[in-house]
């Protein structure tokens, strides 16, 4: 039987949700939640999701790098960003080898979930409706990420 929280994807780790992978950077539960803020923890670990509309990395149009906030892999160059109206920062494309996907079935749908590939933090999700060249929308927690501006 599955209690409420696995349905709605609450309680489940990173790597669970990764299909058990193993990640190069690797903290103890307790690490992690020394870590991070309790939401941070609740995104990136619990696969939790932010409230629309908070991040102020929603509103940064500087140039640089959107990293994991987790472990610090850069993830998302800012010329790959756009704004999507969903109230998440949301890119197009993410930099080569720097996320994975998996299969999230939770709160009763099926979607494409992203991870950061060296932690396993949950990130947010893709989905098919993107603008061009790519045609993607990477919808992801701003409380996930870290804004690195480029040196000028």
């Amino acid at each position: 039987m599955v209690g409420l929280g696995g349905l709605f994807g609450k309680g489940r780790s990173a790597a669970d949700a990764a299909s058990g992978k193993e990640f190069p950077y690797k903290l103890t539960p307790e690490q992690w939640r020394e870590k991070l803020s309790p939401q941070a923890f609740y995104v990136l670990r619990e696969h939790g999701t932010e409230r629309a509309g908070t991040s102020p990395l929603n509103n940064e149009k500087r140039k640089g790098i959107f990293a994991c906030a987790g472990c610090g892999q850069d993830l998302f160059d800012s010329e790959t960003k756009y704004e999507s109206g969903t109230g998440w920062p949301s890119f197009f494309k993410p930099l080569d080898g720097a996320v994975g996907t998996s299969e999230d079935n939770s709160l009763f749908m099926s979607r494409t979930e992203v991870h950061c590939c060296n932690c396993g933090g949950h990130l947010g999700h893709v989905f098919p409706d993107g603008p061009k060249p790519t045609g993607l929308r990477y919808c992801m927690n701003g409380v996930s990420l870290n804004f690195k501006p480029a040196a000028v």
